[in-house]
């Protein structure tokens, strides 16, 4: 395998291991702690296998090619070894000569394609050397760019001067801004007999798709190291790479960068590409009513986004590169990239996109035959659980149903019948959703009282049948949404009379909808004393998007309500008022969507730094989405740490002998929480650096803190390590980090009285995933109890209901039980992971609770720290241990 420097052996065996997985075509879950060079493994191992299968590829279709240029004989000889008598039969009782001809234009076809595809190969590898050796290409074509824009603004400028002497016309296109909010003429598919054709010259585009490696990881940083490391790497020079990301981290457009948020990004974008089509319709349709000018997006040029695929292709680029390149050429990232998808050899993208099929689709991503690596994928079922599940509060309810309401009497006339329907079905939808929270939609959802307050969990179909929509099509309904662009259409109607802002321009529409105005201000903030209404408050992203447009939180409960009854539950959330209440949809069974992911790839990895316990992957997701476990391969390889490097120690009760058990019976004895204070003080007073101790919650940390406060304990903590404590807030995250460096920084230094500094975490927390306590910032990981989920939670009980009803007892053990064991010890593996971070680092870690050394528990632990662990039934030895 080319590797940068020489690898370690366990990345040597990791790559073997990766190229056999995509040779077979298995389902690999792969295991290499932090620290280890996992994603360099994960590069040169997979595109040394694409590098192989493509010369492979091209050797074995140069022999068809060859053969087909040999004449007759040997195509003979390939179709049948013995030339058939003209009525003899083959084993399926066609005559041979049948067979042999079939085989023939099979041939034949196969011969032609492959041709083509070398032609369009042949042309797209003239074109990136072009672009490659030929900067004068380049500035052609920024220079004819900037020719055209200059056009274009003259265009704009005679459009103007013309307005101007028109009179009468102005007003009309003043009235006409209106156009743009009124729904177009819906056919639903049925209907629809003809597919619209490509655009332009898309022909240049339609190239086959050819075999590809999906990498997708959870965060947009992690993916930008990613490309990084591919670009460091022995194939980052000529590997053709596309990155792709939502339009909120692509869009270069600033007018509709400036929404904020992703759904409202999305629909403008949406908008302003419908608007470019219906455009051109209307210029070819001549003596027609000269129609409105609708805002089209300048970047979402054709020529402009070629050119920039072919930028994209010929050199590796993150998204901020790809973003830059984008502004620079003007032409639209987020489009251009997805032009680059199917010439490309690597597609880098976050997990909603590869998980989720309908933004798949929409990014035309074919996965047929495709490699797809999941990296982070320690947290994979809760992810896709979280992809598909939806949630919608009684206040976003009755705000859509008013904000609809209002916006069908108002264009009552001008919309058609088929638009009319739609928009009294999911009025009526909305009705219905308020009733199961016990409320009514025409009332101030804030002040209405819920008389029975609680958690239900119901079933798809009894929450169909209870709320009476059961004979509504809930996937045209959807189907309509999507289409016809009614949430965007909304937001723009609200924008212009629903905000106090927008009143004085449009002061005469306002008086007709004053009502309207002061209802949806009621919803969104309510009135201030004296009864005059407020100017909205500025707002976070995602309150924005809540109070700005709900019925696009809706569309997302919709749709998640078209699942199958047996795969998810609606949880039915009734607080003190129908406006804190809400409806929640919650996923079961995430298997069903990654059923399609694992059915179509040739093969799947599943990679982390953390896997342990891998059962939860392969009965959970794998089984259940049916896969043959005969297709399933297992990877782990230890650290590249010398043994002496890590000290896992399991406590089993403290300096005063008191066993160490955090039950929730237990852990809120004053005697626990001291005995927990005194190991600190013990450890602090000989463990250099930086110690961090995750709590099992917030909660239990606040109390843990306070009790030690009132004992004097912490003062004694005080005065060998400075305390910092984690914020719930994530901005202030970097704060404290960078603070708690700075203090162990400082201690370093000879003279000092303090030792470093002490960060109390929380399991689950900010610090807990993600952050490197790496050197001198995390010396002492210690693990106070273990941090099981909230059993009491309708969630996790629903869950653990299911998963007994549907997986197998596995050892004798209920799956609900193996469940919660699994839960715990996935975030323990997490947390304490974060200490090793490379070959020279060393730490300490310490469980505090007799508990991990159970069997069940102690084989959940990641096995580089397992075999290293040693079980201490007392204080001192640990002690002792320790401070060598």
């Amino acid at each position: 395998f080319p590797f940068p420097y020489t690898p370690y052996l366990i990345q040597e065996r990791f790559m073997a291991a990766l190229y056999g997985a995509l040779e077979a075509g298995q389902v690999g879950i792969f295991e290499s702690p932090t620290g280890t060079g996992k994603s360099l493994s994960l590069i040169c191992g997979a595109l040394s296998w694409l590098r192989d299968f493509e010369e492979k590829k091209q050797q074995e279709e140069a022999r068809l090619l060859a053969l087909e240029g040999n004449g007759q004989e040997e195509k003979q000889q390939l179709t049948s070894d013995e030339p058939g008598r003209p009525n003899s039969k083959d084993s399926s009782g066609e005559p041979d000569w049948i067979t042999a001809f079939v085989q023939k234009k099979e041939e034949q076809d196969m011969v032609n394609r492959l041709k083509e595809e070398q032609i369009r190969r042949k042309k797209r590898e003239d074109r990136l050397e072009k672009i490659r050796h030929n900067v004068q290409l380049k500035y052609t074509a920024k220079r004819k760019r900037s020719e055209e824009d200059e056009t274009k603004r003259l265009l704009q400028l005679s459009k103007e001067v013309l307005l101007e002497g028109a009179g009468a016309d102005v007003l009309e296109q003043l009235d006409h801004n209106e156009e743009e909010l009124i729904l177009a003429e819906y056919e639903s598919d049925e209907e629809k007999k003809v597919a619209s054709g490509l655009e332009e010259d898309d022909d240049d585009l339609e190239e086959e798709h050819v075999t590809k490696i999906y990498y997708c990881s959870r965060t947009h940083s992690q993916l930008s190291q990613f490309v990084h490391e591919v670009q460091k790497s022995p194939f980052g020079k000529d590997t053709r790479l596309v990155s792709l990301g939502s339009r909120q981290n692509l869009c270069v457009n600033e007018e509709v960068r400036r929404l904020g948020a992703l759904q409202l990004i999305n629909d403008r974008c949406m908008e302003m590409q419908k608007n470019k089509h219906e455009k051109k319709s209307g210029e070819e349709v001549e003596g027609k009513k000269r129609r409105v000018s609708r805002t089209v997006c300048p970047f979402y040029s054709y020529e402009q986004m070629q050119f920039l695929r072919d930028e994209v292709l010929v050199e590796v680029k993150d998204i901020e590169q790809l973003v830059a390149l984008g502004r620079e050429t003007k032409a639209c990232p987020y489009y251009g990239s997805r032009y680059a998808i199917p010439a490309a050899q690597l597609v880098v993208l976050p997990y909603q996109m590869l998980l989720h099929e309908a933004t798949r689709s929409a990014a035309g991503i074919s996965l047929k035959d495709q490699i797809v690596i999941i990296d982070e994928a320690h947290n994979l079922i809760d992810t896709i659980t979280c992809i598909h599940s939806a949630e919608v509060t009684g206040s976003q309810l009755c705000c859509a149903h008013s904000q609809l309401l209002q916006y069908m009497e108002r264009y009552r006339k001008r919309l058609k019948a088929k638009n009319l329907m739609y928009i009294k079905q999911i009025l009526y939808l909305l009705e219905r959703f308020v009733a199961m929270l016990g409320g009514n939609v025409n009332q101030n959802p804030s002040c209405q009282a819920v008389s029975q307050t609680g958690t239900v969990l119901k079933s798809i179909n009894d929450f169909l049948f209870q709320s009476q929509i059961d004979n509504i099509n809930l996937f045209k309904v959807q189907r309509y949404c999507e289409k016809s662009l009614i949430s965007r259409k909304l937001f723009g109607f609200v924008e212009r009379y629903g905000n106090p802002a927008t009143a004085v321009k449009t002061n005469k529409e306002n008086q007709k909808l004053a009502g309207l105005q002061t209802f949806l201000l009621t919803l969104q903030q309510g009135s201030d004393k004296k009864g005059t209404l407020q100017s909205p408050p500025v707002e976070a992203e995602n309150d924005q998007l809540r109070t700005a447009s709900p019925l696009m939180q809706i569309e997302g409960f919709l749709s998640a309500l078209t699942n199958a009854n047996e795969d998810g539950r609606v949880i039915l959330n009734r607080q003190d008022t129908v406006g804190q209440s809400s409806l929640k949809f919650l996923l079961l069974n995430p298997a069903v969507h990654f059923a399609k992911v694992v059915k179509e790839c040739r093969a799947v990895i599943i990679a982390g730094g953390t896997m342990q316990p891998v059962a939860d992957f392969r009965e959970q997701l794998l089984s259940c989405a049916g896969v043959d476990p005969a297709r399933v391969m297992e990877f782990s390889c230890g650290h590249v740490i010398p043994p002496e490097n890590i000290l896992p120690l399991i406590l089993c009760s403290g300096p005063s002998n008191q066993q160490l058990e955090f039950t929730y019976q237990t852990r809120d004895l004053p005697q626990m929480m001291d005995e927990t204070g005194r190991i600190l003080c013990n450890l602090c007073n000989v463990v250099p650096g930086g110690v961090v101790c995750f709590f099992p919650s917030y909660d239990y940390e606040k109390q843990v803190y306070a009790h030690w406060e009132k004992t004097g304990l912490l003062t004694r903590l005080a005065a060998k390590k400075k305390i910092f404590q984690e914020p719930k807030k994530a901005n202030q995250v970097e704060q404290v980090l960078v603070e708690y460096a700075k203090c162990i920084k400082r201690c370093s230094q000879p003279g000092s009285q303090m030792t470093g500094a002490l960060l109390l975490s929380v399991v689950g927390g900010k610090m807990s995933e993600g952050i490197n306590f790496s050197d001198d910032l995390g010396r002492c990981v210690i693990m106070v109890g273990m941090p099981y989920p909230n059993i009491k939670s309708p969630e996790l009980q629903e869950k653990m209901t299911w998963l007994d009803k549907t997986m197998p007892r596995a050892a004798g053990q209920a799956p609900s039980r193996v469940l919660i064991e699994n839960l715990c010890m996935k975030a323990v593996n997490q947390s304490i992971g974060r200490a090793i971070r490379h070959q020279k680092d060393y730490a300490s870690i310490l469980l505090l609770d007799h508990r991990y050394a159970r069997p069940a528990i102690f084989n959940k632990l990641p096995q580089w720290i397992r075999e290293r662990t040693q079980v201490k039934p007392a204080f001192g030895s640990a002690f002792a241990e320790l401070r060598k």
